[in-house]
């Protein structure tokens, strides 16, 4: 479990043992709500696959689009992979390849649904721009209709190692990955990945 479940945890369970003693009948209800926070901030042991040139999921969730990216702003045309979270997937996020954070842009924004393709375009994230030694990777922490908080650990200009933690969306959310056109994606729409475990690349020179 990360740290930030304490935040919800603690006055959670507080409130189970002034119930306890107060009313109850209401214990029951604020230890499934702890019992839900210590779950949602899960934080399990993953083991990420060796190799100069994969990409990794950055997150756990179900790819809902795949789709060409036009050149767009002095930057070349690539590949867009886009993860859906629901509520019950964990919800931290790795970086998918192991570079330098050379950019970290937050853009305020609309709380669409998350499954939606507008989403990625209009809701509140993080853009993260993940310079590499074989490509350049952008990693999007989207938030949606529940997910109300994006957070980004790291800082512009530090390393990131392929896997590492750096963050985590609110309660449902989306993650969008922009790969450049020289990676394979080995994914497929409808394909249910794990952060930090999962192949969805290959880079080739």
């Amino acid at each position: 479990m990360i740290r930030d479940a304490y935040r919800f945890l603690i006055p959670l369970l507080l409130l189970a043992v002034v119930a306890a003693v107060t009313a109850p009948w209401l214990v029951p209800f604020f230890a499934l709500l702890a019992a839900f926070v210590a779950f949602f901030f899960r934080n399990p042991r993953r083991i990420t696959p060796v190799g100069e040139n994969l990409v990794i999921a950055p997150a756990d969730g179900k790819v809902v689009k795949i789709a060409p990216l036009a050149p767009s702003g002095g930057e070349p045309g690539g590949i867009a992979v886009s993860i859906f979270l629901n509520i019950f997937n964990v919800h931290v996020t790795r970086s998918p390849i192991g570079g330098t954070l050379a950019r970290l842009e937050y853009m305020r924004g609309r709380f669409k649904a998350a499954y939606d393709d507008e989403a990625s375009g209009v809701n509140e994230q993080n853009i993260l721009t993940i310079d590499g030694e074989y490509a350049r990777v952008i990693v999007k922490q989207i938030a949606g209709l529940i997910a109300r908080r994006v957070i980004c650990w790291k800082r512009q200009g530090e390393r990131l190692e392929r896997g590492e933690l750096f963050g985590l969306i609110r309660f449902g959310s989306r993650v969008d990955v922009l790969l450049p056109g020289s990676v394979q994606v080995l994914v497929k729409v409808g394909d249910h990945v794990k952060g930090g475990t999962t192949i969805i690349g290959k880079i080739h020179a």
